[in-house]
């Protein structure tokens, strides 16, 4: 195989290694490095006892993010204040040919289900992104993942109703989703808290992560009252930043730059019209990728 084959081979696929191991890790430094550590592994295998190279480029990279994955949750213990992924700019392009599979695609890497999966252990985190994100067959997870296809079954039953249980159902509509947003900023940054009153749903959460590293709340803030307060409070310290929206985890999010350096990333869980949570990203490490 030649030296410049081998690297097409690869870059065909590393969208899909990046897709695995980001929603492996909720790190996109962390997913970068798996993919890296993928390469050196393609690149020194003999490629021809490789009969599919997807199948083995995938089962490396997800076998390199359980490890890594392991170590991430250790150090997470310790985190300071609420722990949410870092943000990342999608667009699935060609990895993603139709609609539904943009939607689906789309949800499996939203802020609401990677919070969810952290519960999740290691292997039970492998089984479900390998098949609700991507649909890989039973069977290939099992070969994957060195399990029984009986075991892997288990293991995708109970994320599924883990995830079933616990992920809010949040809408997707990304056009509603953008005015909702836009609304959420002109009340904030106007000083309007009745109309941001009006965009929030009774049991609306803040949840802000900041690693201790810049200002955000160290406790989830619950409550249209206290959110709506808490907004109507620091936005006006907001002034002087520049507002720009970006996709981010599939979703419209807006990012804030304060004299070109990213500040924060904000963006809102929609349900039934109304506001049932805000994201707030203002961790400096989890913000340089987007710089």
């Amino acid at each position: 195989m030649a030296i410049d084959t081998v690297t097409d081979v690869f870059e065909e696929h590393r969208p899909v290694l990046m897709g695995v191991a980001y929603r492996m890790l909720g790190r996109v430094a962390d997913a970068e490095d798996v993919v890296q550590d993928a390469w050196l592994r393609w690149s020194q295998a003999d490629r021809d006892e490789v009969r599919e190279p997807r199948a083995y480029l995938v089962r490396v990279a997800t076998r390199l993010a359980i490890d890594r994955l392991r170590q991430a949750q250790a150090r997470r213990e310790a985190y300071v204040g609420p722990w949410l992924p870092e943000p990342l700019v999608t667009d699935f392009g060609a990895t993603a040919p139709d609609t539904a599979e943009s939607a689906v695609l789309a949800d499996s890497v939203s802020l609401a289900v990677l919070v969810v999966l952290e519960s999740l252990s290691p292997l039970e985190r492998a089984v479900f992104v390998l098949r609700e994100a991507f649909g890989f067959p039973f069977a290939e997870i099992a070969t994957t993942l060195e399990r029984s296809e009986s075991a892997v079954r288990q293991l995708a039953g109970r994320a599924r109703r883990h995830v079933d249980e616990r992920r809010p159902r949040y809408e997707v509509d990304p056009a509603e989703r953008r005015d909702l947003t836009e609304r959420f900023l002109a009340a904030a940054t106007g000083g309007d808290l009745a109309g941001l009153m009006t965009l929030l749903a009774p049991d609306v959460r803040l949840v802000g992560d900041s690693g201790g590293k810049s200002k955000a709340p160290l406790h989830v803030i619950e409550s249209a009252d206290k959110v709506g307060r808490f907004v109507h409070g620091v936005a006006g310290k907001g002034a002087g930043l520049t507002v720009r929206f970006v996709e981010v985890n599939g979703g419209p999010a807006v990012l804030l730059l304060d004299e070109g350096k990213p500040d924060t990333v904000l963006q809102l869980g929609i349900a039934e019209g109304r506001i049932r949570c805000v994201y707030l990203v203002r961790n400096p490490d989890k913000l340089a990728s987007l710089a």
